[in-house]
């Protein structure tokens, strides 16, 4: 098994790397929309105490991809390699048909599988974060 972390997405809020492959299948972790080196999350406003404002999910899912694709390419692995896909979103009734169409431009050429699921928090003040597995046959 080998572990492997990006330096150019976010760092993870525990302890688990950015992603570990077994045999010929990658496994990222969570992965959410935060900038790395800061708590940055694009198109989010937050109180003093940290609370949600406002968000902006297009900002997030745009984000999110690429924080995905870093990963993937620190790992030796492509945006083509990707076979399974998993949204988490916090808010399915708002965020839903927006994230639905950004996903249709980022998987336009390939089509993994994906299950989308609401989930009323996540880890950080984040309304998205994506659980992938990619196929790496080399």
């Amino acid at each position: 098994m080998s572990v492997f972390q990006s330096n150019k997405a976010p760092e993870p809020v525990g302890s688990y790397p950015h992603a570990r492959r077994v045999g010929d299948l990658l496994f990222l972790s969570g992965v959410g929309p935060r900038k790395r080196g800061s708590k940055e999350i694009p198109g989010v406003e937050l109180d003093a105490e940290g609370a949600i404002l406002s968000y902006n999910i297009e900002k997030q899912c745009h984000s999110v991809f690429n924080n995905v694709r870093d990963i993937l390419e620190a790992s030796g692995a492509k945006w083509s390699d990707l076979v399974d896909v998993t949204v988490f979103l916090t808010d399915m009734k708002s965020d839903f048909k927006t994230f639905n169409a950004i996903y249709a431009e980022y998987f336009e050429d390939i089509q993994p599988c994906r299950t989308t699921v609401e989930v009323n928090a996540l880890p950080t003040p984040i309304a998205i974060e994506l659980k992938c597995i990619a196929y790496l046959n080399s």
